[in-house]
């Protein structure tokens, strides 16, 4: 893949900047954690995986600047970093496993003094960049099995090489089947608010010249009931230990058209998506975004001064809706709560 949605490059974390595309390729350089925590808010940098990589980067700039060998200040400094960074997004669990991984790090060594842990601190969030790369190619060569010649796949918002280090979940899948030979096309949903299917999923596969066709958010009924869907993909942002997902606004609506036309739905996600504290969906926290995310398009009003708007930025699609869940261990089936525990816990 020649896009790199995320790289550590001389001291600072360089991101894409996906607010700007299609339109404008640019690179934010993160260079101080404030950077990188607006960067992850704002949706510069987004996808669950990516933000997890962001956030091991975030650590480590919320450290590197820290002079002099006083383990408790240091410790100090980090866990605060720690605790910043967790409060730029609320449903990716991938920021707080993460996170979590920078801490058990700082928690391995009690007898590291500062200088060692920042470098044991710098290795883990390379480690943590390098094991994405690594693990959306495995997913995408389990998932490149279910599709099929001539098929015609659909996804919604945007779960390619820009919401990871550098290839993608749900995408992935379709860049792994190219690679392979085999001939489909793809439909992509727009995905309102934001628009991520329109401007990031379809400027993605353009680039690697996979047949795409633009859809509203509406249409996806329609076109399943002329039974030109054959499959669907999609992300993830939190899968429970019950197999419920949460992903993109409207990906639950998708899962209940599918199951009514009998098509299959799998999510594609890897270990480090998954929550097994909690039971099911009903618990993962669903950020809500301002208003004017759907009042306003492209800065310029679309509806009448005042109204109110509700904007969650995820739903839960529940199991039973699941045909599959991807991930680098290969392709998780039902019960959810055996085999998630089983391959996954």
């Amino acid at each position: 893949m020649s896009i790199e949605t995320i790289k550590w490059v001389k001291g600072s974390a360089r991101i894409i900047d996906q607010t700007q595309l299609p339109n404008k390729f640019e690179y934010i350089y993160c260079r101080d954690i404030k950077t990188m925590w607006q960067a992850i808010k704002r949706l510069s940098v987004r996808g669950a995986p990516a933000i997890g990589v962001a956030a091991a980067f975030g650590v480590v700039l919320g450290i590197q600047k820290f002079k002099g060998q006083d383990k408790a200040k240091f410790l100090k400094v980090f866990h605060e970093a720690c605790d910043y960074l967790a409060t730029s997004r609320p449903t990716a669990v991938n920021l707080f496993n993460m996170l979590d991984r920078m801490r058990s790090v700082a928690a391995r060594d009690p007898e590291a003094g500062v200088v060692l842990l920042k470098k044991m601190l710098f290795q883990e969030a390379m480690a943590i960049y390098k094991a994405d790369q690594e693990v959306c190619r495995r997913m995408g060569n389990h998932g490149a099995k279910l599709i099929k010649k001539g098929m015609n796949c659909l996804t919604v918002c945007n779960a390619g090489a820009l919401a990871t280090v550098d290839y993608g979940t749900a995408l992935g899948v379709f860049y792994s089947a190219k690679k392979l030979g085999k001939k489909f096309s793809v439909y992509s949903c727009e995905t309102r608010p934001l628009l991520q299917g329109a401007r990031l999923t379809c400027w993605e596969l353009l680039r690697q010249k996979i047949t795409t066709t633009l859809i509203c958010d509406n249409m996806a009924a329609t076109l399943m009931a002329q039974g030109k869907v054959d499959i669907i993909f999609t992300g993830a942002d939190r899968i429970a230990s019950n197999g419920d997902a949460a992903n993109k606004i409207g990906t639950y609506m998708l899962a209940v058209l599918a199951k009514y036309h009998g098509i299959p739905f799998y999510v594609v996600a890897p270990r480090s998506t998954f929550d097994l504290k909690i039971r099911s969906g009903r618990q993962i926290p669903i950020e809500q975004r301002d208003s004017q995310e759907v009042t306003h398009f492209a800065g310029v009003s679309i509806a009448p001064k005042g109204i109110k708007a509700y904007n969650p930025a995820f739903d839960v699609t529940p199991a039973k809706l699941i045909s599959g869940i991807v991930t680098e261990y290969g392709i998780i089936r039902q019960p959810y709560i055996r085999n998630i525990k089983r391959i996954i816990g």
